[in-house]
């Protein structure tokens, strides 16, 4: 019998319990309607993937002791608000990482005094086709958006790139794009034999290379491209592409997965999701949380990869890049549902759905936003 209580404390299982809740604690949970406060971790959530196979509890509140684990940003809608309790624990290094809004505001690329266009990073995008414009459009405006470098296009969609973003150099092909310090390719590129050549060409150079949707399928079918490769390269894959890279889904334990694509072919991975994880090959994982699901649309993802590549352009390391741009596109993302209200963290129902135009609008917002959080030097 419950009562009518205010508050309710979790401590059904602690940070070694696995599995689902038992029928009869998940009948009590299932009639709670007040606030819970999970102790250390919601009971049912696995405390070191995050997964969760049954009933389990969602908390308003998770008070995490000592240091905080792995649920905690793996399970974030579980945990509600997390508070951290220091109780003098000496903790090793952690090799799960989630970089701070004031810490990608630090390191976000602006150009200083001696700057001109060349030196803040030249992006080369290959995108889009004759049946997927949009996706160069949106790719190509990333870049431009997300610092003050240049962006080159080589592609086939070039007018609608042009149309759009005028800034931007574009060419037939990438043989013709001129020199560039970071290439994006795949978005809506097609997967036939000329998009396997171009994304070869790209490959075979000695630059810092991200590989995403149209792009991973073709290095499905020819992983040795990237295996062994002597400069960086970052793939971008979501759930779906990352089986067809790997023949198998990365669920339930998705930071396990990632550590080993990447370990294995030599690479960067950035599994995309609510919970965005990027794995170096070292099994270092930095791990941003989006605070919400808007960025689930379609084009969302060729954002990002343009986000990234200027990033990347700047001679920012891999990991860095795509953490950053990470954080900055889910931010974007947020603000455009809320219809630019500042902060990171939304409700449902202050918000609504967005598309990847808008995503891309609030880029600049974002950026701004991120770089307001820095200390004052």
């Amino acid at each position: 019998h419950l009562g009518d209580p205010d508050l309710v404390l979790d401590g059904i299982v602690g940070i070694s319990g696995r599995g689902p809740l038992r029928p009869a604690a998940a009948d009590i949970v299932d009639a709670i309607t007040a606030p819970i406060v999970a102790v250390d971790t919601p009971s049912g959530v696995d405390p070191d993937t995050g997964a969760v196979d049954g009933p389990a509890v969602s908390a308003t509140v998770t008070v995490a002791f000592g240091a905080l684990k792995p649920v905690h940003a793996l399970a974030s809608p579980r945990c509600g608000r997390v508070e951290l309790v220091d109780i003098g624990l000496e903790l090793p290094e952690s090799r799960l990482i989630a970089a701070e809004a004031a810490e990608v505001g630090a390191i976000w690329p602006v150009p200083g005094p001696d700057d001109d266009k060349y030196s803040q990073g030249v992006v080369g995008v290959s995108a889009g086709s004759a049946k997927y414009p949009g996706a160069a459009v949106l790719c190509a405006g990333a870049a431009v958006a997300a610092t003050s470098g240049m962006v080159r296009y080589a592609g086939s969609a070039s007018a609608e790139v042009l149309a759009h973003r005028p800034e931007v150099v574009a060419a037939p092909s990438v043989a013709e794009a001129g020199r560039v310090q970071a290439w994006v390719v795949g978005p809506g590129g097609g997967t036939g034999t000329e998009a396997a050549e171009t994304l070869r060409a790209i490959l075979a150079t000695d630059l810092p290379v991200l590989v995403d949707a149209d792009g991973l399928t073709v290095l499905a079918r020819n992983p040795d491209l990237v295996r062994g490769r002597a400069a960086p390269t970052l793939l971008t894959p979501h759930a779906g592409e990352f089986a067809r890279l790997t023949g198998a889904r990365p669920e339930p334990d998705r930071v396990a997965a990632v550590r080993t694509l990447a370990a294995e072919w030599g690479v960067h991975v950035l599994l995309k999701g609510h919970v965005t994880l990027i794995a170096r090959p070292d099994g270092r994982v930095f791990v941003n949380d989006a605070g919400g699901s808007w960025a689930s649309t379609a084009g969302a993802g060729d954002v990002l990869s343009g986000t990234i590549g200027a990033l990347l352009s700047s001679g920012m390391p891999v990991d860095l890049a795509a953490a950053a741009g990470a954080r900055a596109h889910a931010l974007a993302a947020n603000l455009a549902a809320s219809g630019g209200t500042p902060g990171e963290g939304l409700q449902a129902a202050s918000a609504a759905p967005v598309s990847a135009s808008a995503i891309l609008a609030s880029l600049h917002d974002a950026v701004r936003l991120l770089r307001t959080y820095m200390p004052e030097s």
